[in-house]
């Protein structure tokens, strides 16, 4: 067994991931207060080739020490706008014609499992505040929750972890339906 080199691992310069062809989706985050958590979800927005995320309310933006240190450069490639309100942010997605969806633990949420994106749809994940979650306001907008299914006693995962769990599912489903 051999670590390949960076080198080798076929990485897209900054340029060419902006030309590159993006999943149909649009991270929303929810006056998330960690620049850590931020940073941590434009890396994995990176990854994953997502279209473009919505920093809504208090969420700080780039350029900012602690986005950048978990970033690690992911503010280059991937697309962002600041919203002073998640009305505004998700009142555009849905004048868009995003299916916006929130992944939080409400009453009848949709299990991650059972989600299956359709072909063509465009798609908003709304990801909450460390401490409160997505807030009410934002779910009026939303028309579902999507849910991380949990096991331990804690059923509460950081942002940047629901976001990396929920991006890789859609990811992997929606490459599977291409």
């Amino acid at each position: 067994m051999r670590k390949l080199l960076n080198e080798e691992l076929g990485r897209l310069t900054t340029e060419a991931f902006h030309e590159a062809q993006k999943m149909p989706l649009v991270i929303v985050l929810d006056d998330v207060r960690s620049g850590n958590n931020i940073g941590s979800v434009f890396r994995t927005a990176d990854a994953f080739l997502v279209e473009s995320i919505f920093l809504c309310g208090i969420t700080a933006t780039p350029p900012n020490k602690e986005i950048n240190k978990t970033a690690l450069g992911a503010t280059e490639t991937v697309a962002w706008e600041h919203f002073p309100s998640i009305d505004s942010a998700l009142e555009k997605l849905k004048k868009d014609g995003y299916r916006v969806f929130a992944v939080e633990q409400i009453e009848n949420s949709i299990d991650l499992r059972e989600f299956e994106p359709e072909d063509g749809q465009k798609y908003a994940l709304v990801f909450g505040n460390e401490v409160f979650g997505v807030s009410q306001n934002a779910l009026e907008y939303c028309e579902a929750a999507l849910e991380i299914p949990q096991s331990g006693s804690k059923h509460s995962l950081n942002i940047a972890v629901s976001a990396g769990v929920v991006v890789w599912d859609f990811y992997s489903k929606f490459m599977s339906v291409k």
